[in-house]
């Protein structure tokens, strides 16, 4: 058992990241922490409420070690989950803590500045079964955020072990306006208002509070999403947030992709991405401080030297390509995830798989500066989908990092390779558990995609 008097407490220079000496607690700087396994909205949603009762959000993450004594061993290791990738990544989150107690701490949230530590309504116990807040509840410190409702990893874990798709969208925009979904008229109408004010609130700024992201959504007449090659339609944007908008200078700069199970390895080719920029922008006297000041004084503000607007592909876009069950995350869900992420100004739902140069040339900003793909090792293709990018001299690759290879394929084969321990976790939480029949769907589906592969590749 845990004791709050043996809890360890690092001795000055060696806390995980510094600030080594002790902070000045303020009611305004939150305290929240988590496993955060798998980048899903539904810890963004914590992070946003925590963020919005004060003025800065420390996010410890527990270490891998922590969590297998606890809980059981962990999908993400700590650098996909922490503060290499995922959390930092969170516009809400002003900084991380890796190696956070598994059992809140007193003296580390203090120790950091936090007089308030966040959790959701949900009961989280260690492995003697006592709650993880026991403490700072008793000292008074711990306040209640509501849990985000429909998504958790038990919930994603159990798409990957039961092959299902009911979770897919056809339609977004059908499916905020209640014209599509489940339930009855007025459940429809309703799902669809909490689902459009979910994306209002993940689209907000650093605070919380205000405009951030502008949300697009893209339509077509349906055969420029899928593999349709040299269609120059430009299809046509409605807006579904207003948001911010490029600023004098800005590059705008397009991103594109499934972001299914927004893993580190999309942060982190999202934030090279930015690096890459900044980078440019150096060249060009972005930095210097007589540019700095001009900005400062037209703007009461600096801001970044790129613009970056991430264009998301429906799910029968994405399961037309990869097969199986994929995306294993709806569109919707995905979309949260990317609005959440820091290195974002826009996002556009429904973006075609081919980004013609026709719907390039007609963003509502103007033509991008650059369009950037990062290392696929994913997505089976029959043909090049940024012809018309390179065609415009616009095209620029992001190359080899650390998480390339993390991406929804390698998340769920983690998964199945220790298929009998979640399984048993599945059940201990109530879920159905995956059966042969699930598992023969799988391996048929498997088969449909490999087989769709072959007969693609001998037609390229």
């Amino acid at each position: 058992m845990v004791d709050a008097t043996t809890e360890d407490v690092p001795a000055s220079g060696k806390w995980p990241v510094d600030p080594q000496n002790d902070v000045a607690v303020s009611k305004d700087r939150i305290w929240i922490d988590g496993c955060f396994d798998f980048s899903h909205h539904g810890h963004a949603g914590a992070m946003l409420q925590a963020r919005r009762l004060g003025k800065e959000l420390v996010v410890g993450v527990h270490s891998d070690q922590a969590i297998l004594d606890n809980k059981g061993p962990t999908v993400m290791t700590l650098a996909e989950r922490g503060s290499v990738s995922a959390v930092d990544a969170c516009r809400w989150s002003t900084s991380s803590i890796p190696h956070a107690p598994y059992v809140t701490s007193l003296p580390w949230i203090s120790h950091y500045g936090c007089h308030y530590v966040v959790h959701g309504d949900d009961i989280t116990s260690d492995s003697s079964g006592e709650d993880c807040y026991r403490f700072v509840k008793a000292a008074l410190r711990f306040l209640v955020v509501k849990r985000t409702p429909g998504i958790s990893t038990t919930d994603l874990v159990g798409r990957m072990l039961l092959c299902t798709k009911n979770h897919f969208i056809k339609s977004l925009t059908r499916t905020l306006s209640g014209e599509e979904g489940a339930g009855s008229p007025d459940e429809r109408s309703n799902a669809g208002k909490e689902m459009s004010q979910r994306i209002r609130d993940y689209a907000s700024d650093e605070t919380g509070l205000r405009p951030g992201a502008l949300v697009l959504s893209w339509t077509e007449s349906g055969c420029a999403s899928e593999d349709s090659v040299g269609t120059q339609e430009a299809g046509s944007y409605k807006t579904m947030v207003d948001g911010s908008i490029p600023k004098s200078g800005q590059r705008i700069v397009y991103v594109d992709g499934g972001f299914d199970l927004f893993s580190s390895g999309h942060i982190e080719f999202l934030r090279q991405v930015a690096k890459a920029e900044e980078a440019l922008a150096r060249t060009s006297g972005w930095y210097d401080d007589s540019n700095i000041q001009r900005r400062c004084a037209e703007s009461n503000d600096d801001y970044g030297p790129a613009y970056i607007v991430a264009g998301i592909h429906d799910d029968e876009v994405i399961n037309h390509w990869k097969g199986v069950n994929y995306p294993i995350m709806n569109i919707f869900e995905r979309g949260l995830c990317v609005l959440q992420c820091r290195y974002i100004n826009s996002v556009i739902f429904s973006a075609p798989f081919t980004p013609s140069e026709a719907y390039l040339t007609n963003l509502p900003f103007r033509k991008p500066h650059a369009v950037y793909h990062g290392p696929t090792t994913f997505m089976p293709l029959t043909y090049d989908p940024y012809v018309a990018a390179k065609d415009l001299g616009i095209y620029h690759e992001i190359g080899d990092h650390a998480f390339q290879n993390v991406n929804a394929g390698e998340i769920v084969q983690r998964i199945l390779r220790s298929r009998q321990m979640y399984e048993e976790r599945q059940k201990k939480k109530g879920m159905k558990a995956a059966g042969e029949e699930a598992v023969r769907r799988r391996e048929c589906m498997e088969e449909e995609a490999a087989a769709l592969e072959k007969e693609r590749a001998v037609n390229r």
